[in-house]
């Protein structure tokens, strides 16, 4: 499997729990009840799976491959995605943060909560079309067939943590109680 491929079915399991979350939101918006912990269990899967491990394989070894092989860091696609991680990084503490005032009765938290939610669906859901119809495609063209695999292979030892873990596997159970919870 390519690199690219590994990251797009990462894709697949990231956008399950943008379906949740927005879903999630969506009853928040309209004055249901949700359980605080599945957005604190959100705020856990974005910042260890969709940033810590995904987003780790795009900007430590894909987007310096691809600066190699002659894209642009600071112009362009790479610049791009670079930049909407960062806006991610700050809507996900945005909603850690609402999440910790709502526990506290802070109604105010809940709308900025709905707000931050609802912007990290929309932007994580426009990158990942550009990452998947854009970049990946460049980045099967320009990146050499041989440092496609050595990609490949760091990519596997990237998923499994200092436990031995399979990362994908772990967080593909959470993406899954996450689904579930939303709908309670």
């Amino acid at each position: 499997m390519k690199a690219t491929e590994v990251l797009m079915e990462e894709h697949r399991v990231i956008e399950r729990v943008l379906t949740a979350l927005e879903r999630a939101a969506t009853r928040l918006s309209k004055g249901q009840d949700v359980y605080l912990r599945f957005f604190a269990g959100t705020a856990v899967f974005i910042t260890n799976f969709t940033d810590g491990n995904h987003h780790y394989k795009e900007e430590v070894l894909l987007f310096p491959a691809l600066v190699e092989n002659g894209l642009s860091k600071e112009t362009g696609p790479v610049a791009v995605m670079l930049a909407e991680h960062a806006e991610g990084r700050r809507l996900n503490q945005k909603m850690k943060q609402a999440t910790e005032r709502l526990q506290t009765s802070d109604d105010a938290a809940r709308n900025e909560l709905v707000q931050n939610a609802l912007s990290y669906v929309k932007l994580l859901r426009q990158h990942i079309y550009k990452e998947d119809n854009i970049l990946f495609p460049m980045a099967d063209k320009v990146i050499p067939a041989d440092q496609q695999q050595q990609l490949t292979e760091a990519f596997e030892r990237k998923e499994h943590d200092e436990t031995g873990d399979n990362v994908h596997e772990k967080y593909l159970g959470l993406a899954e109680r996450l689904e579930k919870e939303c709908l309670r």
